[in-house]
């Protein structure tokens, strides 16, 4: 697990999740795949495999399966040599939002790709996610990344009709969609994202100034 910490895939509480990522293969670099959906279902595959041995009951299956289709994300990422990668990370002037995975390209700002393995409701919260990116960084890309292709095409399809309004769209990560999603990330400009001042001018009045002119204030 020290790679994935090294490389700060994991930290703090997903680290049960990157123990049981690094057993399943002995290096995500010598994975062979033709697609990256390969390489999605290679690994969410041989986690299935072996949860039942390694994980003891159902709340923890629950809570480890979102964090290893994170890494997963997170280490195909790394083999499309798409990065800077930014995990669990929140966004200047877009409050109390902690996104899964983010990207940030001179075209577009971020990209956000928000992983679920099932929707149920969540689908409505990745959208306001969304949402708020928007409002704040316009031409911002925000991808649903799941494991259902049938939940997919539902939030999609929600989409089309205008129930759902900041995501660009779902995507099953098992798909030729996710492939195509990767192949158009991969065109943009990747940069580390830019450090942000909060307010900018060329007039500032400070106390400094104000004391040399009235040193008696």
């Amino acid at each position: 697990m020290g790679l994935l910490q090294d490389l700060d895939i994991v930290k703090g509480t997903s680290t049960l999740a990157g123990g049981i990522f690094e057993k399943l293969f002995p290096s995500f670099m010598e994975v062979e795949y033709e697609r990256p959906s390969e390489y999605i279902s290679k690994y969410w595959e041989a986690y299935l495999l072996q949860r039942d041995v390694l994980l003891d009951n159902e709340q923890q299956k629950r809570g480890v399966n979102g964090k290893i289709f994170e890494i997963i994300i997170a280490t195909l990422l790394i083999r499309e040599k798409i990065y800077p990668i930014y995990m669990n990370a929140k966004v200047a002037f877009v409050p109390n939002i902690n996104y899964d995975l983010l990207l940030y390209s001179t075209d577009k700002g971020p990209i956000c790709l928000s992983a679920k393995t099932s929707f149920r409701e969540r689908y409505k919260q990745a959208d306001l996610e969304a949402i708020a990116m928007k409002y704040v960084h316009r031409r911002s890309n925000c991808f649903l990344i799941t494991l259902s292709e049938d939940d997919a095409n539902m939030v999609n399809a929600k989409q089309k009709i205008g129930d759902v309004i900041g995501l660009d769209s779902a995507v099953c990560a098992i798909s030729t969609d996710f492939d195509n999603v990767i192949k158009e990330i991969k065109k943009l400009n990747l940069v580390e994202s830019p450090k942000i001042k909060v307010i900018t001018t060329k007039q500032v009045v400070t106390e400094d100034k104000i004391k040399a002119i009235f040193p008696n204030s």
